[in-house]
Formats: structure tokens, C-alpha cells, sequence
């Protein structure tokens, strides 16, 4: 019949059941996971999803209703992502190696905790069994216990190499395909290797630095925005041990020892925001471009997701020049928009194709 109980073999151990643990919430890899989650999901912008993302953490953590989080787990969190981004392709390439299947065939909620696990083996200084503990934890919380098995043996594969010994196996010969050799080395696309060489000339050598120096890890550099901050003011918030003026844009503040923008006031305000100096120059050079006629008309035809414009509309603020700022994808106008609340000034966001005359656009 059968519902009697199962008969146990003489010879069997008389052993309890093992009694069933629950998962334990690391609340920094489960954030690193959802801000990967978005990246993938909606398209998002990993610099405009994490920042939010760190400040709920922080403020839960000071209002009592979530755990722990301080400027270490910030810092831990932000290099997850962020490593993790910068070299997904290199990470998919070895984990193709250690899976059964085309890695198109994995789920991405699956395949994002797989690139955080081997971002914390192959890409810090994680101890191998606490990072590969940490992520079958995660896989619990987010995937269940049946899936965590499979990331628990795919990481254990992973662990069996450095990552200078993976890639020896996953690269293709540079005398063979350099290009390709070279992508998954530097973890860029193919298409932007080609790109590179054709306009840098080739070289292995020169081609190894660019995409190794395009890897480096950024520097956290903010904004004040023109006529809404100073440079001043940041570096009196932060404190002048840890950041110091830019290098070349006159608005710049570099954060020498990393930080979480998002605790600063001005940052929280939208008078300061994150931006690099490369792309607040852009924005100066535009606005001090020379030009027949009156500054009073400006057009942002580019708009999304939003720094260059932010930076532009405080200068133009300051001429009294209207802007108008257009951007062809709804949803990255509606960046724009966020970026520029709370601008002085006359504004406008409309979601256009700037090579199409924006007569029958519609405004948000």
C-alpha cells in the first residue's frame, strides 16, 4: 500500500534527518544582485541603479529595520557591480566552459549570480571557499535550493583556476584571432576591438595597454553644478584627506578613497552630482564653443541619460539661455528630466529623434 511507511534496510544507519537550514541574507550580495538584475532587466544604468540602491540600505540599516550596512558593505557592494560589469564578458566565457549547455540557455537571474561568484574568485582577494559559500547562500535567497546546487558546482569548476589559468584555456591563440583573443582577454567586444585597431593602427602591444588602462578602475568624480554648488562646498562635506579638486574641469572633486556620492546633500539635492571629468569637459566645450549670433537658444539633441544635460542646463541658467534637451528613447528622456528637477532656468525634455525635425514629438 502505498501509504505504509517506508521499510528501512537492516543494514542502513539509524540516522536523524538532516534538519533543513535556512538560507542566510547577506544584504550586500543580495543588493549587488538586484542592481545586476536591473541592469539586465530594464536596461539600467549600473551608476543611476546603485546609488539608490546603497542610500535604502543605509537608511534602513540607521532606522533600525534592516541590518547592518556600513561604508564597508557600500564599498563591497559597489565593487561587485561594478567588477563584475567590467569583466562580464571574460566571466562568460569561463563559465561557458563549466556549464552543459549554450550559456543563452542559462537563466540571467542564474547566469548574474554565476558572474558575481566569479568576480569574487577570479577578481578579488575573496578566500575561494567564502566566496563560493557566499554565492550558493545567494542562490538560495534568490533562486532556491534546487538551483543553488547547479551554481554551487558550476563556481566549484570555476575555483579550480586563477583567472591567468582560465584564460590560457578560454582565449583563443592571439596568432590565430587576435581580435578575438584579445576581447576576452580585456572582456570587450569583439566589435570594439575592431574598432580600436582600425583606428589606433594595430600593435598587440599598444592594444593590450588601451583595453587593459579601459578596464582600470574608475575614480569616483562629482560635479558642482554650475551657479547650484562649488567645489568648495564638496570638498568642505567630504573632507579635503579624502578628495581633492580635479584635474582639469574647474566644477570637478575627486574622491581619492572611493565614498558613497549619495550621502552627500548637494548630491541628494541635484546641485552636485557624479560625473567624470572627460564629461564635464564635453560639456564646457560646448558651451564655450565660439558661435555668430545670440547665446539665448540651446539644443541638447542627445540628450539621455542625463549628466552632460544636467551640467549644461546650469550653465545655460547662467546666461539666461533657453534649453531645450531631446532624447529619442522615452525612457532614457525621462532620465533627463530627473537629472535636470529642480534646474533654474527655462527647460524643456521631449522625447525626439534629433536627426528628424521635432515638430510632432511629444513632450513628457
Amino acid at each position: 500500500m502505498t501509504d505504509q511507511p517506508r521499510r528501512r534496510s537492516p543494514h542502513a544507519p539509524n540516522r536523524p534527518g538532516k534538519p533543513y537550514r535556512r538560507p542566510q541574507k547577506d544584504p550586500v550580495r543580495i543588493l549587488a544582485f538586484e542592481a545586476l538584475r536591473a541592469v539586465d532587466e530594464r536596461d539600467a544604468y549600473a551608476n543611476l541603479v546603485l546609488p539608490p540602491l546603497l542610500r535604502k540600505a543605509r537608511e534602513s540599516a540607521e532606522a533600525g529595520s534592516g541590518p547592518r550596512f556600513d561604508s564597508r558593505d557600500a564599498a563591497l557592494a559597489t565593487e561587485l557591480v561594478y567588477g563584475t560589469l567590467r569583466h562580464q564578458g571574460t566571466y562568460d566565457a569561463i563559465i561557458a566552459e563549466c556549464v552543459d549547455r549554450p550559456l543563452r540557455e542559462v537563466d540571467p537571474p542564474v547566469l548574474d549570480v554565476l558572474s558575481l561568484g566569479a568576480h569574487q574568485l577570479l577578481g578579488t582577494r575573496i578566500p575561494t571557499h567564502a566566496a563560493v559559500s557566499a554565492s550558493v547562500e545567494l542562490a538560495r535567497v534568490v533562486l532556491g535550493d534546487g538551483r543553488a546546487k547547479f551554481v554551487n558546482a558550476v563556481l566549484r569548476k570555476i575555483a579550480t583556476h586563477d583567472l591567468d589559468g582560465w584564460l590560457e584555456r578560454v582565449a583563443p591563440p592571439y596568432d590565430e584571432d587576435p581580435e578575438e583573443h584579445l576581447g576576452v582577454r580585456h572582456s570587450h567586444p569583439r566589435w570594439v576591438v575592431s574598432a580600436l585597431w582600425d583606428a589606433l593602427g594595430g600593435g598587440s602591444a599598444g592594444m593590450e595597454e588601451l583595453l587593459a588602462a579601459d578596464n582600470e578602475r574608475p575614480e569616483v568624480t562629482l560635479v558642482a553644478r554650475p551657479g547650484r554648488s562649488t567645489p568648495g562646498e564638496l570638498l568642505a562635506a567630504v573632507g579635503e584627506q579624502t578628495a581633492e579638486p580635479g584635474r582639469w574641469s574647474p566644477y570637478a572633486v575627486r574622491l581619492t578613497e572611493g565614498g558613497e556620492p549619495g550621502a552627500l546633500e548637494a548630491v541628494r539635492d541635484g546641485r552636485a552630482g557624479v560625473q567624470d571629468e572627460g564629461s564635464q569637459l564635453v560639456a564646457l566645450a560646448l558651451a564655450n564653443a565660439p558661435l555668430e549670433g545670440d547665446d539665448r537658444r540651446w539644443l541638447d539633441g542627445c540628450a539621455g541619460p542625463g549628466g552632460k544635460a544636467a551640467m549644461l542646463a546650469a550653465l545655460a541658467a547662467e546666461r539666461a539661455a533657453e534649453r531645450l534637451a531631446a532624447e529619442q528613447q522615452p525612457h532614457r528622456a525621462r532620465l533627463v528630466a530627473g537629472a535636470l528637477a529642480g534646474n533654474p532656468g527655462p527647460y524643456q525634455v521631449i522625447a525626439a529623434d534629433g536627426t528628424r525635425p521635432p515638430g510632432g514629438a511629444g513632450g513628457l
